[in-house]
């Protein structure tokens, strides 16, 4: 049966927000334009700090491009709490050697459940070695990620590090559609594929 994560994380903002320190937040962003909503909406409740892990970009030239768009973004966003940034490790090897075997799986697949994970479990030791309130990730934003799986892997995660895990389906409420907006007001690069190269080569077979 599926959880209505939006609806849990309601419920938490509503607690957050009645405590008098703001708690902070360990987020993993992708990119600019899906941490876009995600910032809009969370900043109002938590101090951010954004984990820009992501070692599944095979491209070293598209994960310089995204970065600095994440960097821009967090500069230019106007927000209630300052968003701060984490430039994690870039090593293409760490994805390629956490997908083995499962490099024909298809794209939104066990591949992809194994990448969410990656980034995830990066993001909730940092959060515990940096004394963070909660951790949390902006995957959810794109319709085309499995929010079921990426919140069980997170409260997976919350239990084996002690980190709060912040649950949330964030392309609902129109999550995804403000994304777009943001996107078009700060002119941002949208790329066109998650960022490995299985599904570059899948979009590409796909327009051809």
């Amino acid at each position: 049966m599926k959880i209505n994560y939006q609806k849990e994380l309601e419920q938490i903002l509503e607690k957050v927000n009645k405590c008098e320190k703001t708690p902070r937040l360990l987020l993993h962003s992708c990119c600019a334009p899906c941490s876009s909503y995600v910032l809009e909406y969370l900043s109002n409740y938590f101090e951010i700090t954004i984990n820009f892990y992501n070692p599944n970009i095979t491209f070293k030239e598209e994960y310089q491009k995204r970065l600095e768009e994440q960097r821009i973004f967090n500069r230019d966003m106007k927000v209630k709490n300052e968003i701060k940034l984490i430039e994690g490790r870039y090593d293409v090897g760490e994805f390629f050697e956490c997908i083995e075997g499962l490099e024909d799986s298809r794209e939104g697949g066990e591949r992809c459940f194994k990448c969410y994970r990656l980034r995830l479990e990066d993001t909730a030791k940092k959060a515990k070695e940096m004394g963070f309130d909660y951790f949390s990730t902006v995957l959810s934003i794109s319709p085309l990620k499995n929010s079921q799986k990426i919140n069980e892997i997170g409260k997976e995660l919350e239990e084996k590090y002690g980190v709060k895990f912040l649950t949330g389906d964030f392309k609902k409420k129109n999550g995804y559609k403000r994304s777009v907006e943001l996107s078009k007001e700060h002119n941002l690069y949208r790329q066109d594929y998650c960022g490995c190269v299985f599904s570059k080569v899948e979009k590409e077979t796909k327009e051809k």
